[in-house]
């Protein structure tokens, strides 16, 4: 995994994200080559990316098919989901009750920060998120709602 400076190419944000770094103070976009959802490239990629703290961001897009498997909260700041394709289900627990938000194509929602969520994918699907990646938490989608204090965290600064 490596940060890439001034990427003059088509960026595949499937499988390349870019990370907003300081926003504000000089921002600047670097795609993340060879990024992977595995511990190695994770902790990888919060470390090299830790100078940003709560001001980074991560922009990817996911395709899919069907319900999440996961929950997962982003307590450095909000997310932003948008849907490119198809239809979504945004599911966030607030104070232990379901709220749900459907979006079609060219829709968003804003996932607070702190606040669990999951999508669902309604048949194939594309989403492109914005995230505040720092300490970001992922439990297992074992039942409607998370469940406090259990999973496994996600990328983290060192």
């Amino acid at each position: 995994m490596r940060l890439v400076n001034h990427e003059r190419n088509a960026i595949d944000l499937r499988t390349t994200p870019v990370h907003l770094g300081h926003l504000g103070l000089g921002s600047r976009a670097n795609a993340v080559e060879g990024f992977a959802w595995d511990p190695e490239v994770l902790q990888a990629y919060s470390a090299a990316v830790a100078a940003d703290g709560a001001e980074g961001r991560m922009v990817a897009i996911f395709d899919g098919d069907g319900p999440g498997d996961h929950w997962e909260r982003h307590p450095a700041g909000d997310e932003l989901v948008v849907c490119l394709t198809g239809s979504v289900t945004v599911t966030r627990d607030v104070d232990g009750v379901p709220e749900r938000v459907v979006l079609g194509p060219g829709e968003a929602t804003v996932n607070p920060a702190g606040t669990w969520h999951a999508v669902d994918m309604a048949g194939p699907a594309s989403i492109l998120t914005v995230t505040a990646g720092l300490g970001t938490d992922h439990r297992p989608r074992t039942d409607a709602r998370p469940t406090e204090h259990v999973g496994t965290p996600g990328p983290q600064a060192p």
